[in-house]
């Protein structure tokens, strides 16, 4: 039996302005979905929006509060960042990926999604003729957004079928075409939780250097493949990277989901040495300006989108950096909660005829974290999550995402330990309607 009748869905999706639920984003979903909650009273299994479902680094919340109290909210902060976090984040890379970045080529943005935006400016812009941008898919929505905002063709294809040395070919032949100016992924991967393995960014690295493109690694589940014993700083295993393959690459590490930050929006661009310091002819015409790739993109480029990132949060994130890379903050333990609970939603949904659709890595399944994918029967994603919205939970189609495969992506982060027996009583619901 559905707990919202397919009237008052229809109602809610009205009211929001949404037209399509099959194409409907994060943000609209979230509409809907607050609208039948508020409506009603009736409590959604909410699964749509990937935000932080734990309290903030505490250790991050004094380190802001001493900031401000020391005065640092009167004064501008330098667009390349407070020296203490630059050093910060040069360390906490060596700790934790055991790869050297200069603290000068550490940047602090405000969000990911700001690093991100300039990162397409200065790669597409380097060099002429290469000015497209192409995504392993599935990935991050709102990146295209930010193409068409920017008026930048991107090309893209779904890796699934291409896992392993498969990969090779295919990302060869967008490549040679030599119009790709920057390649692009999550590593795990937004929505689907697959991680790339290291023959795979091998690959990518080498192909990367090969053709002259810029690799853009977003880290922004760092650490949190939980099938490995990741997050011990100075000690192997290391976080897997391209930045062992290739010196064309941008990392971006994100205070969000790690340390649960994402209200203050802060993270770090983090430029390779060689990338940083490499000049562009065409850079130094277009801003009159040195051309150094690393200060093009700081001060001709991200200046100008956000004037720097906020002070205090720049050393709230400082001190959580350093006292993860002392030992004194674990905050891959402090995370692991997501895994327990994708294990334990996975079961529900997968006990009542779900599967997951994005199943395995090249040698192993895929784990279980923040994300995960469900597919059910030959429903296509748009209908399933449809579907899904009259049963009570909410998330997004993987077509938004880039991917070819039917299905959805659920977020396990507002997941409450009262809300498994109604997911699983309306998951029996579900199947009985849907034999």
């Amino acid at each position: 039996m559905k707990v919202f009748s397919e009237a008052l869905v229809r109602e809610a999706q009205e009211e929001e302005h949404v037209a399509d639920l099959s194409r409907a984003t994060i943000g609209e979903i979230l509409l809907v979905a607050q609208y039948l909650e508020k409506k009603t009273g009736i409590p959604f299994i909410r699964m749509d929006q990937g935000s932080p479902g734990l309290p903030p680094n505490q250790f991050g919340v004094e380190a802001e509060k001493e900031a401000l109290d020391r005065g640092v909210g009167s004064q501008y902060p330098p667009a390349a960042g407070v020296p203490e976090l630059k050093a910060a984040a040069s360390r906490f890379i060596k700790a934790f990926v055991n790869i050297d970045i200069h603290p000068e080529g550490c940047i602090p943005t405000t969000g990911s999604v700001a690093g991100s935006f300039a990162s397409f400016i200065a790669c597409t812009q380097r060099i002429p003729g290469k000015d497209k941008i192409l995504f392993i898919d599935p990935g991050f929505p709102i990146q295209k957004s930010q193409l068409r905002v920017l008026g930048i063709k991107w090309k893209e294809f779904d890796i699934y079928p291409f896992r392993g040395e498969a990969l090779r070919e295919r990302l060869e032949e967008e490549l040679k075409t030599g119009d790709v100016a920057a390649i692009v992924y999550s590593n795990p991967n937004n929505p689907a939780w697959i991680c790339l393995e290291d023959s795979e960014l091998q690959i990518i690295g080498e192909l990367a250097t090969r053709y002259d493109a810029i690799v853009m690694e977003d880290l922004a589940y760092f650490c949190m493949d939980y099938r490995r014993d990741l997050g011990h700083p100075f000690r192997p295993p290391y976080v897997p990277t391209v930045a062992r393959y290739t010196d064309n690459y941008i990392l971006f590490l994100s205070a969000s989901k790690i340390f649960s930050y994402a209200g203050q929006r802060i993270a770090l661009v983090c430029i390779g040495d060689n990338l940083f310091s490499r000049t562009y002819p065409a850079l130094k015409e277009r801003y009159a300006d040195s051309g150094v790739f690393g200060l093009s993109f700081t001060a001709s480029i991200l200046y100008m989108i956000t004037s720097g990132c906020t002070a205090t949060t720049q050393y709230a994130y400082a001190r959580m950096l350093d006292l993860s890379s002392d030992g004194t903050i674990d905050f891959v333990e402090d995370t692991r909660i997501y895994a327990r609970r994708a294990e334990r939603m996975k079961k529900i949904f997968c006990d009542n005829g779900f599967h997951v659709v994005y199943d395995r890595d090249v040698t192993r399944e895929v784990g279980d974290g923040f994300f995960f994918t469900l597919g059910y029967g030959d429903l296509s994603g748009g209908e399933l999550l449809r579907e899904l919205l009259y049963y009570g939970v909410s998330c997004i189609s993987l077509s938004t995402t880039g991917s070819l495969r039917q299905g959805v992506r659920g977020c396990t982060s507002r997941m409450k330990d009262d809300l498994y027996p109604i997911l699983e009583q309306r998951m029996k619901a579900f199947r009985e309607d849907h034999p």
